[in-house]
């Protein structure tokens, strides 16, 4: 009648972390992160559900990308990304053999910026390792493939191939997320690409006269059919969503591009399992808790069971989820969804054309 009894024994010194996240997140926002554990692993890795993975926050920068977002690649646990555009940028300093360091985050930033150390937080590196970078990134974008516009995910998937052959040649045990996705065939996609390194360095690249650019719109197109292709086929689309921010509502908006815009028959996501320190109450909660996307499409009503938002810092949640995961799931095969995107994007535009020019939706 009430529920679960809640009376745990004492913690052991040798506890694995399935049975800490099992036994002893019981309540408030353990309990949260525990259910988002199991959403995660008993419903969202099933083969049918198609995983998209979106990222905010200085999440790489602390090491996360190599510790966690590439163990969920290769373990076929996420199909598509969406990111900020400052974790690739971020990811790539070790990549190319450059160290950051933890420090206090109570330092002396004016001496911090007289010595040329950049600080994000309790995170520092050299300055010279920004300049490194983008002088990396600016080589690779001469290449042949980065001539004319193109999506973020064909951008990401050429560059990662570039970081993948230097992360072989200086023999790094490092794995960025990038180049991690290149192998996996993981469509990676940015909603604001000029707001990191990477799109300041081919808006450089554009002002020297170079034909480079990003192609946004088909970035939402892509997106859409990734999701429309996985419901069509009778599958289903979930969502582990860090933060908030663009990521979150560029993931989340693929469902009303589908009903809304193209008035194709969609319900809505199917599971939803946030991470998040923003409140819903002062705006700050990107594309807000699961019930309200409900009202925009986004969530198919009658999953919202199958939805979880856990409040707690990323950093502490995220590595206990990724272990709990891959102590308890055995690999997926790969989906390898970034060599099907015009496969999918046909069978959306197919099906767009060929409904009723009265039917609703963005036609006329």
């Amino acid at each position: 009648m009430y529920g679960r009894k809640l009376a745990p024994g004492p913690i052991p010194a040798d506890l694995p972390v399935t049975a800490l996240v099992d036994d002893f997140f019981l309540a408030y926002n353990a309990a949260r992160l525990r259910e988002a554990c199991h959403l995660f692993v008993e419903q969202m890795l099933e083969p049918d559900t198609t995983v998209c993975l979106t990222i905010s926050g200085a999440l790489t920068p602390a090491g996360l990308g190599h510790a966690a977002f590439v163990p969920l690649i290769e373990a076929g646990f996420v199909d598509w990304i969406v990111t900020t555009g400052a974790n690739l940028y971020h990811d790539l300093h070790r990549s190319l053999g450059f160290e950051l360091y933890q420090t206090s985050p109570l330092v002396d930033d004016v001496r911090l910026r007289e010595e040329g150390i950049i600080r994000i937080y309790d995170i520092v590196f050299e300055q010279d390792v920004l300049f490194e970078t983008d002088a990396f990134i600016r080589r690779a974008l001469t290449a042949p493939e980065f001539r004319g516009r193109m999506g973020t995910a064909e951008f990401h998937h050429h560059l990662g191939r570039y970081v993948r052959e230097r992360e072989r040649l200086l023999g790094l045990p490092h794995r960025s997320l990038l180049g991690a996705a290149y192998e996996a065939g993981v469509p990676i996609y940015t909603p604001a690409p000029g707001d990191s390194g990477l799109g300041m360095n081919v808006a450089a690249l554009r002002l020297q006269g170079r034909e480079i650019g990003f192609d946004p719109e088909l970035d939402v197109n892509e997106t859409a059919a990734i999701v429309y292709g996985t419901k069509r086929a009778g599958g289903k689309s979930g969502l582990l969503i860090l933060g908030g921010g663009t990521p979150k509502n560029f993931a989340l908006q693929t469902e009303p591009q589908i009903q809304e815009v193209l008035g194709l028959d969609e319900r809505g996501h199917d599971y939803f399992v946030q991470i998040t320190d923003a409140r819903p109450d002062t705006g700050g909660l990107s594309g807000a808790t699961p019930s309200e996307a409900v009202t925009w499409g986004k969530v198919d009503p009658n999953q919202l069971p199958n939805t979880v938002v856990c409040y707690a810092d990323t950093t502490i949640a995220l590595p206990i989820l990724v272990a709990y995961a891959l102590a308890k799931r055995p690999p997926r095969p790969l989906k390898r969804l970034y060599e099907r995107r015009a496969e999918l994007l046909d069978a959306l535009r197919t099906d767009d054309l060929a409904r009723p020019a009265d039917a609703g939706g963005g036609r006329t």
